[in-house]
Protein backbone atom coordinates (compact mmCIF):
# COMPACT_ATOMS: atom_id res chain seq x y z
CA UNK A 1 0.00 0.00 0.00
CA UNK A 2 1.21 3.47 -0.78
CA UNK A 3 2.29 5.50 2.23
CA UNK A 4 -0.61 7.36 3.78
CA UNK A 5 -0.32 11.11 3.33
CA UNK A 6 -1.25 13.16 6.35
CA UNK A 7 -4.44 15.12 5.76
CA UNK A 8 -3.96 18.83 6.30
CA UNK A 9 -5.95 21.99 5.83
CA UNK A 10 -4.38 25.26 4.74
CA UNK A 11 -6.60 27.77 6.48
CA UNK A 12 -6.60 29.89 9.61
CA UNK A 13 -9.55 29.09 11.84
CA UNK A 14 -11.30 32.02 13.48
CA UNK A 15 -10.93 32.65 17.16
CA UNK A 16 -14.55 31.64 17.64
CA UNK A 17 -13.67 28.08 16.63
CA UNK A 18 -11.47 27.38 19.61
CA UNK A 19 -11.36 23.70 20.48
CA UNK A 20 -13.56 23.03 23.50
CA UNK A 21 -14.52 19.36 23.50
CA UNK A 22 -12.92 16.41 21.73
CA UNK A 23 -14.62 15.47 18.47
CA UNK A 24 -14.08 11.76 19.09
CA UNK A 25 -17.71 11.01 20.03
CA UNK A 26 -19.12 12.32 16.76
CA UNK A 27 -16.43 10.50 14.79
CA UNK A 28 -17.04 7.31 16.79
CA UNK A 29 -20.76 7.34 16.12
CA UNK A 30 -20.20 7.97 12.44
CA UNK A 31 -18.11 4.79 12.51
CA UNK A 32 -20.74 2.90 14.50
CA UNK A 33 -23.47 4.09 12.13
CA UNK A 34 -21.46 2.95 9.12
CA UNK A 35 -20.94 -0.48 10.66
CA UNK A 36 -24.61 -0.79 11.55
CA UNK A 37 -25.85 0.33 8.14
CA UNK A 38 -23.30 -1.13 5.73
CA UNK A 39 -21.67 -4.13 7.42
CA UNK A 40 -24.52 -5.30 9.65
CA UNK A 41 -27.64 -4.34 7.69
CA UNK A 42 -26.05 -4.77 4.27
CA UNK A 43 -27.48 -1.59 2.80
CA UNK A 44 -26.30 -0.69 -0.69
CA UNK A 45 -24.37 2.53 -1.40
CA UNK A 46 -27.32 4.81 -2.21
CA UNK A 47 -29.64 3.73 0.62
CA UNK A 48 -26.72 3.66 3.09
CA UNK A 49 -25.69 7.20 2.24
CA UNK A 50 -29.28 8.34 2.79
CA UNK A 51 -29.47 6.51 6.14
CA UNK A 52 -26.31 8.22 7.33
CA UNK A 53 -27.83 11.66 6.83
CA UNK A 54 -30.32 11.06 9.65
CA UNK A 55 -27.75 9.95 12.20
CA UNK A 56 -25.34 12.79 11.47
CA UNK A 57 -28.09 15.42 11.34
CA UNK A 58 -29.38 14.21 14.72
CA UNK A 59 -25.94 14.52 16.27
CA UNK A 60 -25.64 18.07 14.98
CA UNK A 61 -29.09 18.98 16.30
CA UNK A 62 -28.24 17.69 19.75
CA UNK A 63 -24.76 19.16 20.01
CA UNK A 64 -25.74 22.49 18.51
CA UNK A 65 -28.52 22.82 21.07
CA UNK A 66 -25.77 23.00 23.69
CA UNK A 67 -23.20 24.92 21.66
CA UNK A 68 -25.75 27.39 20.29
CA UNK A 69 -23.69 29.13 17.60
CA UNK A 70 -25.69 27.96 14.61
CA UNK A 71 -29.28 27.52 13.53
CA UNK A 72 -30.92 24.20 14.38
CA UNK A 73 -31.55 21.84 11.49
CA UNK A 74 -35.21 21.46 12.48
CA UNK A 75 -35.80 22.85 15.99
CA UNK A 76 -33.85 23.32 19.20
CA UNK A 77 -34.62 20.51 21.69
CA UNK A 78 -36.68 21.78 24.66
CA UNK A 79 -34.10 20.65 27.24
CA UNK A 80 -31.24 22.59 25.62
CA UNK A 81 -28.92 23.71 28.39
CA UNK A 82 -25.49 25.34 28.17
CA UNK A 83 -22.96 23.15 29.90
CA UNK A 84 -24.75 19.88 29.18
CA UNK A 85 -22.52 17.07 27.92
CA UNK A 86 -22.09 17.34 24.17
CA UNK A 87 -20.64 13.82 24.09
CA UNK A 88 -23.69 12.30 25.78
CA UNK A 89 -26.00 14.31 23.52
CA UNK A 90 -24.24 13.21 20.32
CA UNK A 91 -24.10 9.53 21.27
CA UNK A 92 -27.73 9.47 22.37
CA UNK A 93 -29.03 11.22 19.26
CA UNK A 94 -27.25 8.83 16.90
CA UNK A 95 -28.18 5.79 19.00
CA UNK A 96 -31.87 6.67 19.04
CA UNK A 97 -32.04 7.24 15.28
CA UNK A 98 -30.18 4.04 14.47
CA UNK A 99 -32.28 1.87 16.79
CA UNK A 100 -35.44 3.36 15.30
CA UNK A 101 -34.32 2.48 11.78
CA UNK A 102 -32.61 -0.83 12.55
CA UNK A 103 -34.39 -2.43 15.54
CA UNK A 104 -32.83 -5.82 14.78
CA UNK A 105 -29.47 -4.31 15.69
CA UNK A 106 -30.54 -3.27 19.17
CA UNK A 107 -28.04 -5.58 20.95
CA UNK A 108 -25.09 -4.26 18.90
CA UNK A 109 -26.15 -0.65 19.31
CA UNK A 110 -26.90 -1.09 23.03
CA UNK A 111 -23.34 -2.28 23.60
CA UNK A 112 -21.84 0.60 21.65
CA UNK A 113 -24.04 3.13 23.44
CA UNK A 114 -23.16 1.80 26.89
CA UNK A 115 -19.47 1.95 26.06
CA UNK A 116 -19.83 5.54 24.84
CA UNK A 117 -21.72 6.74 27.92
CA UNK A 118 -19.17 5.05 30.15
CA UNK A 119 -16.60 7.57 28.94
CA UNK A 120 -18.72 10.50 30.17
CA UNK A 121 -18.59 11.45 33.86
CA UNK A 122 -21.84 10.85 35.72
CA UNK A 123 -23.73 13.91 36.86
CA UNK A 124 -26.13 16.60 35.78
CA UNK A 125 -24.24 17.43 32.55
CA UNK A 126 -24.42 13.82 31.39
CA UNK A 127 -28.09 13.43 32.35
CA UNK A 128 -29.00 16.64 30.59
CA UNK A 129 -26.97 15.69 27.52
CA UNK A 130 -28.84 12.40 27.26
CA UNK A 131 -32.17 14.22 27.47
CA UNK A 132 -31.14 16.64 24.73
CA UNK A 133 -29.97 13.79 22.51
CA UNK A 134 -33.25 11.95 22.97
CA UNK A 135 -35.26 15.06 22.11
CA UNK A 136 -33.11 15.84 19.06
CA UNK A 137 -33.58 12.33 17.68
CA UNK A 138 -37.31 12.32 18.41
CA UNK A 139 -37.76 15.70 16.76
CA UNK A 140 -35.85 14.66 13.65
CA UNK A 141 -37.69 11.33 13.33
CA UNK A 142 -41.05 13.05 13.75
CA UNK A 143 -40.18 15.67 11.16
CA UNK A 144 -38.99 13.05 8.66
CA UNK A 145 -41.87 10.61 9.18
CA UNK A 146 -43.38 9.63 5.85
CA UNK A 147 -40.56 11.22 3.86
CA UNK A 148 -40.42 8.35 1.36
CA UNK A 149 -37.44 6.42 2.73
CA UNK A 150 -37.67 2.79 1.61
CA UNK A 151 -41.01 3.36 -0.16
CA UNK A 152 -41.71 -0.03 -1.83
CA UNK A 153 -44.29 1.39 -4.22
CA UNK A 154 -41.67 3.10 -6.40
CA UNK A 155 -40.84 0.71 -9.24
CA UNK A 156 -39.05 1.50 -12.50
CA UNK A 157 -41.01 0.10 -15.46
CA UNK A 158 -39.32 -2.83 -17.18
CA UNK A 159 -38.30 -2.11 -20.76
CA UNK A 160 -36.11 -3.42 -23.56
CA UNK A 161 -36.45 -0.21 -25.55
CA UNK A 162 -33.37 1.30 -27.15
CA UNK A 163 -31.64 3.70 -24.79
CA UNK A 164 -33.64 2.66 -21.73
CA UNK A 165 -32.08 1.14 -18.60
CA UNK A 166 -32.42 -2.55 -18.00
CA UNK A 167 -30.75 -4.82 -15.40
CA UNK A 168 -27.09 -5.37 -16.21
CA UNK A 169 -24.81 -8.42 -16.16
CA UNK A 170 -23.59 -10.40 -14.39
CA UNK A 171 -26.15 -10.21 -11.57
CA UNK A 172 -29.01 -8.58 -13.52
CA UNK A 173 -30.11 -7.05 -10.21
CA UNK A 174 -33.26 -4.93 -10.03
CA UNK A 175 -33.13 -1.14 -9.73
CA UNK A 176 -31.47 -0.35 -6.38
CA UNK A 177 -33.19 2.38 -4.38
CA UNK A 178 -35.62 3.91 -6.90
CA UNK A 179 -37.41 5.51 -3.94
CA UNK A 180 -34.44 7.83 -3.37
CA UNK A 181 -35.50 10.04 -6.27
CA UNK A 182 -38.98 10.48 -4.77
CA UNK A 183 -38.01 11.29 -1.19
CA UNK A 184 -38.76 14.57 0.47
CA UNK A 185 -35.35 16.27 0.38
CA UNK A 186 -33.54 17.18 3.58
CA UNK A 187 -33.09 20.85 2.63
CA UNK A 188 -33.91 21.25 -1.08
CA UNK A 189 -37.40 22.31 -2.06
CA UNK A 190 -38.09 19.27 -4.24
CA UNK A 191 -36.25 16.30 -5.79
CA UNK A 192 -36.49 17.89 -9.23
CA UNK A 193 -35.20 21.31 -8.14
CA UNK A 194 -31.89 20.77 -9.95
CA UNK A 195 -33.00 18.13 -12.46
CA UNK A 196 -30.36 17.60 -15.15
CA UNK A 197 -30.97 18.60 -18.73
CA UNK A 198 -31.73 15.75 -21.10
CA UNK A 199 -28.83 13.42 -21.94
CA UNK A 200 -27.23 13.59 -25.39
CA UNK A 201 -29.50 12.29 -28.15
CA UNK A 202 -28.47 8.86 -29.39
CA UNK A 203 -27.94 10.16 -32.92
CA UNK A 204 -25.70 13.05 -31.76
CA UNK A 205 -21.95 13.52 -32.05
CA UNK A 206 -21.73 13.95 -28.28
CA UNK A 207 -23.29 10.55 -27.70
CA UNK A 208 -20.87 8.95 -30.13
CA UNK A 209 -17.89 10.64 -28.47
CA UNK A 210 -18.99 9.56 -24.99
CA UNK A 211 -19.78 6.05 -26.19
CA UNK A 212 -16.43 5.49 -27.91
CA UNK A 213 -14.42 6.94 -25.03
CA UNK A 214 -15.96 4.59 -22.47
CA UNK A 215 -15.84 1.68 -24.92
CA UNK A 216 -12.09 2.19 -25.41
CA UNK A 217 -11.04 3.08 -21.86
CA UNK A 218 -13.62 1.30 -19.69
CA UNK A 219 -13.35 -2.26 -20.97
CA UNK A 220 -12.17 -5.08 -18.75
CA UNK A 221 -10.22 -6.65 -21.60
CA UNK A 222 -8.38 -5.00 -24.50
CA UNK A 223 -8.64 -1.53 -23.00
CA UNK A 224 -6.58 1.50 -24.04
CA UNK A 225 -5.94 2.28 -20.35
CA UNK A 226 -2.53 2.61 -18.77
CA UNK A 227 -1.87 0.78 -15.46
CA UNK A 228 -2.30 4.09 -13.63
CA UNK A 229 -5.67 4.63 -15.29
CA UNK A 230 -6.74 1.12 -14.35
CA UNK A 231 -5.92 1.89 -10.71
CA UNK A 232 -8.08 5.04 -10.93
CA UNK A 233 -10.94 3.05 -12.43
CA UNK A 234 -10.86 0.50 -9.61
CA UNK A 235 -10.11 3.01 -6.84
CA UNK A 236 -13.69 4.33 -6.76
CA UNK A 237 -15.42 0.96 -7.04
CA UNK A 238 -15.51 0.39 -3.27
CA UNK A 239 -18.88 0.63 -1.49
CA UNK A 240 -19.30 4.42 -1.50
CA UNK A 241 -20.68 4.75 2.02
CA UNK A 242 -17.93 2.60 3.52
CA UNK A 243 -15.20 4.39 1.58
CA UNK A 244 -16.26 7.99 2.05
CA UNK A 245 -17.32 7.69 5.67
CA UNK A 246 -13.87 6.31 6.46
CA UNK A 247 -12.34 9.20 4.54
CA UNK A 248 -14.47 11.76 6.37
CA UNK A 249 -13.60 10.32 9.77
CA UNK A 250 -9.89 10.39 8.98
CA UNK A 251 -10.18 13.91 7.66
CA UNK A 252 -12.16 15.20 10.63
CA UNK A 253 -9.80 13.57 13.12
CA UNK A 254 -6.87 15.42 11.56
CA UNK A 255 -8.42 18.87 11.77
CA UNK A 256 -8.35 19.42 15.54
CA UNK A 257 -11.91 20.76 15.51
CA UNK A 258 -14.18 20.88 18.54
CA UNK A 259 -16.97 18.34 18.84
CA UNK A 260 -19.50 21.01 17.89
CA UNK A 261 -17.61 22.00 14.75
CA UNK A 262 -17.12 18.38 13.73
CA UNK A 263 -20.84 17.76 14.21
CA UNK A 264 -21.62 20.72 11.96
CA UNK A 265 -19.05 19.65 9.36
CA UNK A 266 -20.58 16.18 9.18
CA UNK A 267 -24.13 17.54 9.09
CA UNK A 268 -23.29 19.93 6.27
CA UNK A 269 -21.55 17.19 4.27
CA UNK A 270 -24.28 14.58 4.78
CA UNK A 271 -27.23 16.91 4.21
CA UNK A 272 -25.50 18.08 1.02
CA UNK A 273 -24.63 14.63 -0.29
CA UNK A 274 -28.02 13.27 0.74
CA UNK A 275 -29.89 15.94 -1.18
CA UNK A 276 -27.50 15.53 -4.12
CA UNK A 277 -28.39 11.84 -4.24
CA UNK A 278 -32.11 12.56 -4.05
CA UNK A 279 -31.68 15.07 -6.87
CA UNK A 280 -29.62 12.77 -9.09
CA UNK A 281 -31.92 9.80 -8.50
CA UNK A 282 -34.84 11.97 -9.56
CA UNK A 283 -33.05 12.56 -12.86
CA UNK A 284 -32.05 8.91 -13.18
CA UNK A 285 -35.66 7.77 -12.85
CA UNK A 286 -36.90 10.56 -15.12
CA UNK A 287 -34.53 9.80 -18.01
CA UNK A 288 -33.94 6.08 -17.36
CA UNK A 289 -30.83 5.88 -19.55
CA UNK A 290 -29.07 2.59 -20.29
CA UNK A 291 -25.63 1.69 -18.94
CA UNK A 292 -22.47 1.34 -21.06
CA UNK A 293 -22.51 -2.46 -20.76
CA UNK A 294 -25.94 -2.44 -22.41
CA UNK A 295 -25.37 0.38 -24.88
CA UNK A 296 -22.02 -0.88 -26.18
CA UNK A 297 -23.28 -4.42 -26.72
CA UNK A 298 -26.24 -2.98 -28.64
CA UNK A 299 -24.43 -0.18 -30.45
CA UNK A 300 -25.97 -1.14 -33.76
CA UNK A 301 -29.47 -0.33 -32.47
CA UNK A 302 -29.03 3.32 -31.45
CA UNK A 303 -29.29 4.77 -34.97
CA UNK A 304 -25.83 6.34 -34.79
CA UNK A 305 -23.37 5.23 -37.50
CA UNK A 306 -20.38 6.18 -35.28
CA UNK A 307 -21.18 3.67 -32.51
CA UNK A 308 -19.96 0.23 -33.56
CA UNK A 309 -21.20 -2.52 -31.23
CA UNK A 310 -19.15 -4.99 -29.23
CA UNK A 311 -21.45 -7.84 -28.12
CA UNK A 312 -18.80 -9.20 -25.73
CA UNK A 313 -17.91 -5.89 -24.04
CA UNK A 314 -17.49 -6.06 -20.24
CA UNK A 315 -16.67 -3.09 -17.95
CA UNK A 316 -13.61 -3.01 -15.70
CA UNK A 317 -15.67 -2.51 -12.53
CA UNK A 318 -19.14 -3.79 -11.56
CA UNK A 319 -22.02 -1.72 -12.89
CA UNK A 320 -24.35 -0.26 -10.21
CA UNK A 321 -27.97 -1.35 -10.46
CA UNK A 322 -29.64 1.88 -11.52
CA UNK A 323 -29.76 4.06 -14.66
CA UNK A 324 -26.59 5.66 -15.99
CA UNK A 325 -27.60 9.29 -16.33
CA UNK A 326 -26.60 11.37 -14.45
CA UNK A 327 -23.79 9.79 -12.43
CA UNK A 328 -24.58 9.45 -8.72
CA UNK A 329 -20.90 9.31 -7.78
CA UNK A 330 -20.39 12.54 -9.69
CA UNK A 331 -23.22 14.21 -7.78
CA UNK A 332 -21.98 12.84 -4.46
CA UNK A 333 -18.40 14.00 -5.06
CA UNK A 334 -19.51 17.40 -6.31
CA UNK A 335 -21.63 17.88 -3.20
CA UNK A 336 -18.82 16.77 -0.91
CA UNK A 337 -16.37 19.17 -2.52
CA UNK A 338 -18.76 22.11 -2.33
CA UNK A 339 -19.70 21.32 1.28
CA UNK A 340 -16.02 21.35 2.27
CA UNK A 341 -15.50 24.63 0.43
CA UNK A 342 -18.51 26.17 2.15
CA UNK A 343 -17.51 24.97 5.61
CA UNK A 344 -13.89 26.08 5.46
CA UNK A 345 -14.43 29.11 3.23
CA UNK A 346 -11.79 28.09 0.68
CA UNK A 347 -11.14 25.60 -2.09
CA UNK A 348 -7.67 24.97 -0.66
CA UNK A 349 -8.59 21.91 1.34
CA UNK A 350 -6.06 19.09 1.19
CA UNK A 351 -7.65 15.70 1.68
CA UNK A 352 -6.49 12.14 1.15
CA UNK A 353 -8.84 9.50 -0.22
CA UNK A 354 -8.17 5.80 0.36
CA UNK A 355 -9.56 2.69 -1.31
CA UNK A 356 -9.92 -0.77 0.18
CA UNK A 357 -10.17 -2.15 -3.38
CA UNK A 358 -6.76 -0.96 -4.56
CA UNK A 359 -5.10 -0.38 -1.15
CA UNK A 360 -3.80 2.96 -2.44
CA UNK A 361 -4.35 6.60 -1.53
CA UNK A 362 -4.95 9.74 -3.60
CA UNK A 363 -4.21 13.18 -2.17
CA UNK A 364 -5.86 16.34 -3.50
CA UNK A 365 -4.82 19.87 -2.61
CA UNK A 366 -8.10 21.60 -3.43
CA UNK A 367 -11.71 20.72 -4.05
CA UNK A 368 -11.45 21.27 -7.81
CA UNK A 369 -8.87 18.50 -8.06
CA UNK A 370 -11.07 16.25 -5.94
CA UNK A 371 -13.90 16.41 -8.45
CA UNK A 372 -11.73 16.19 -11.58
CA UNK A 373 -10.55 12.64 -10.97
CA UNK A 374 -14.01 11.18 -10.42
CA UNK A 375 -14.85 11.88 -14.07
CA UNK A 376 -11.94 9.73 -15.19
CA UNK A 377 -12.63 7.13 -12.51
CA UNK A 378 -16.14 6.41 -13.75
CA UNK A 379 -15.02 6.29 -17.40
CA UNK A 380 -12.04 4.04 -16.70
CA UNK A 381 -14.28 1.83 -14.58
CA UNK A 382 -16.66 1.41 -17.50
CA UNK A 383 -19.75 2.39 -15.50
CA UNK A 384 -20.45 5.82 -16.99
CA UNK A 385 -20.11 8.19 -19.92
CA UNK A 386 -18.31 11.54 -19.57
CA UNK A 387 -21.34 13.80 -19.98
CA UNK A 388 -23.17 11.89 -17.26
CA UNK A 389 -20.43 12.43 -14.66
CA UNK A 390 -19.91 16.08 -15.60
CA UNK A 391 -23.59 16.87 -15.21
CA UNK A 392 -23.77 14.89 -11.99
CA UNK A 393 -20.97 17.05 -10.60
CA UNK A 394 -22.90 20.21 -11.44
CA UNK A 395 -26.00 18.87 -9.69
CA UNK A 396 -24.01 17.97 -6.59
CA UNK A 397 -22.48 21.42 -6.35
CA UNK A 398 -25.88 23.04 -6.81
CA UNK A 399 -27.40 20.94 -4.05
CA UNK A 400 -24.54 21.61 -1.62
CA UNK A 401 -24.59 25.34 -2.32
CA UNK A 402 -28.32 25.45 -1.61
CA UNK A 403 -27.87 23.52 1.64
CA UNK A 404 -25.06 25.79 2.82
CA UNK A 405 -27.07 28.95 2.14
CA UNK A 406 -30.33 27.70 3.65
CA UNK A 407 -29.39 25.53 6.64
CA UNK A 408 -27.09 25.41 9.68
CA UNK A 409 -26.26 29.10 9.34
CA UNK A 410 -24.57 31.16 12.09
CA UNK A 411 -27.23 32.57 14.41
CA UNK A 412 -25.87 36.11 14.11
CA UNK A 413 -26.22 36.22 10.30
CA UNK A 414 -29.04 36.29 7.84
CA UNK A 415 -29.96 32.93 6.32
CA UNK A 416 -28.81 34.13 2.92
CA UNK A 417 -25.06 34.32 2.43
CA UNK A 418 -22.83 36.44 0.30
CA UNK A 419 -21.10 33.54 -1.42
CA UNK A 420 -18.22 35.30 -3.10
CA UNK A 421 -15.62 32.90 -4.49
CA UNK A 422 -12.32 33.02 -2.70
Amino acid sequence: MKSRTTITLFIFLTAGWAVAVSADMVIDWNRIATQAIVANAGRGPGPALIDLVYANAAMYEAVNAIDGRFQPYIATPPSATPGASEEAAAATAAYKVLTAFFPAQQPFLDGQYAASLATVADGYAKTQGIAIGEEAAAGLLANRAGDGRNDPSIVFPSSDAVGVWRPTPPAFAPYAGPWIGFMRPFVLVSPSQFRAEAPPALDSEQWAADYNETKAFGALNGSARTPEQTEIGLFYSEHTAAQYNRIMRDFAASQNLSLADTARLFALVYLSTGDALISVFDSKFHYGRWRPVTAIRLGDTDGNPATDPDPAWVPLAPTPAHPEYPAAHGAFTGALAEALRQFFGTKNVTITLTSAVTNTSHTFNNTDDLVSEIILGRIFGGMHFRTSVERGLVMGRQAAHFVATHALRPVHRNSERDDRDR
